[in-house]
């Protein structure tokens, strides 16, 4: 008899101790929320936010872990119809991401509706091959929007690419997101944990920081600049007292750029320092001293260096 029940009690074990873990895309028109909604899916920030279209240049994943479930959320670059080369790597590298994920979430904005960006995504989504079953769909911002007009939009969506669930969501305001998490824990599969059960971005925090200042700076400056800026961490240097010091350069293609991105006296990247090192402080929650300079690097658009740097594939 104690032989028997010792036999037994490692495969219960076992089988309580099973764990589930995949990637879920977010793919999107700019604009659309995914990067608002990826932060509310992780429960911390890991993606920057403004209101300018083409913010998120590159793969961001984020983690959460959810009754026993481990779910990357890839959030993609938008898809737009791309004109330069920077942008044509942006959509080429979200299409990417759908090829490998185990669900792709295409998240529309229900107060723009189906126009011509969200048509296209959902089309060529229905050229992809990805199996209906691994399609979700998601409106955003719910509660800008009168609720037959969500209804209408989700029989128009399915009624040209049927998904296997609709969700509606305000990712402003978290409504509907324990939803998603609760489904989409459901839906990873069996397997070991991707990263520690403690991380919540595949980004290292020296990458996050530059972003973090890039959100400011594309905050605080309007037209071509902040798409002609990009960041990088110099140094990132540990201190006695606990603080950290951080040095990061931010290129831009043109020395009109650097003179507008410098301001009058220096008032214009004073603030935008400030607004970074106010939120890296609340990240890191400690002192944090910033320093950041302002350099021209003739078409670094066109550097496939960048590109790699940035985990875009360099378009020919």
């Amino acid at each position: 008899m104690a032989v028997t029940t010792e036999l037994e009690s490692p495969a219960s074990s076992e089988s309580e101790e099973r764990t589930r873990a995949g990637f879920v895309a977010l793919i999107g028109a700019p604009n659309a929320g995914k990067s608002t909604l990826l932060n509310q899916l992780v429960g911390t920030k890991v993606a920057i936010v403004t209101h300018k279209v083409q913010t998120t240049r590159s793969v961001i994943r984020g983690i959460a872990m959810h009754e026993g479930a481990q779910i990357v959320f890839v959030d993609t670059p938008g898809i737009f119809a791309p004109k330069k080369r920077l942008e044509k790597a942006m959509v080429s590298t979200a299409w990417a991401q759908v090829a490998d994920a185990d669900i792709t979430a295409v998240l529309i904005d229900a107060r723009v509706g189906l126009d011509e960006a969200a048509l296209g995504i959902i089309d060529r989504l229905g050229e992809s091959g990805a199996r209906e079953d691994k399609r979700v769909l998601i409106l955003n911002k719910i509660d800008l929007v009168r609720r037959d007009a969500l209804l209408a939009i989700t029989a128009e969506v399915n009624a040209r690419l049927p998904f296997s669930r609709t969700f509606m969501v305000s990712a402003a305001n978290g409504d509907g997101v324990s939803d998603l998490l609760e489904f989409f824990s459901g839906a990873m599969p069996e397997g070991p944990y991707l990263y520690p059960e403690d991380q919540v971005s595949d980004l290292p925090m020296r990458a996050i920081a530059a972003e973090v200042t890039r959100e400011k700076l594309m905050l605080r400056l309007h037209q071509e600049v902040p798409y002609s800026a990009t960041v990088e961490t110099e140094s990132w240097e540990e201190k006695r007292d606990g603080s950290v010091r951080i040095s990061q350069v931010i290129f831009v293609e043109r020395e009109s750029h650097r003179k507008i991105l410098l301001g009058k006296g220096g008032e214009t990247i004073k603030q935008i320092s400030i607004a970074a090192r106010r939120e890296l402080h609340h990240m890191l929650e400690r002192k944090v001293h910033l320093f950041l300079f302002v350099k021209v690097r003739e078409g670094w658009t066109n550097d496939p260096e960048r590109y790699r740097e940035m985990g875009l594939e360099f378009p020919k």
